[in-house]
């Protein structure tokens, strides 16, 4: 997969998330020419959205700010995942498109955990298939 990634400031936990992605074979993308976190989520969700990136994966401090500016893309679902729970239902009840993380309260292997299964596969729930495209229909509040 193509998964666009960006995060404003570097450590363990990113160098780990990153390192995860390569070696699982993904395609990593750094789409922002910026190192600020509004620019960081609007450009990964762009490239989500334009069809460039099959999944994006953000991270700030505690991956807020990155998860509000990549909702700011018309099409992009990011979700702010702590857990796995959180990442697998964020995929699976909300068609998450953009994984949101914290690189200050994530310790590196729980980081990659968390990534690993909001990639893994999960797809979403028919039963809010409704619900999700409801989420698509609210695109048009921002226009």
């Amino acid at each position: 997969m193509r998964i666009a990634f960006a995060a404003d400031d570097r450590n363990a936990t990113t160098d780990a998330v990153q390192a995860y992605l390569a070696e699982a074979g993904h395609e990593v993308l750094r789409p922002a020419t910026s190192d600020v976190w509004p620019e960081l989520g609007a450009a990964v969700g762009r490239a989500v959205a334009e069809g460039e990136a099959d999944f994006g994966v953000v991270m700030c401090w505690t991956g807020t700010g990155t998860a509000i500016a990549a909702n700011k893309v018309p099409g992009v679902r990011a979700a702010l995942a702590w857990d796995t729970w959180i990442a697998a239902g964020a995929r699976k009840w909300n068609d998450a498109n953009v994984l949101a993380l914290s690189l200050k309260r994530l310790a590196p292997d729980v980081a990659v955990e968390i990534t690993d299964v909001f990639l893994s596969g999960v797809l979403p729930d028919p039963d809010e298939s409704a619900n999700i495209a409801r989420l698509g229909e609210m695109d048009d509040f921002r226009r």
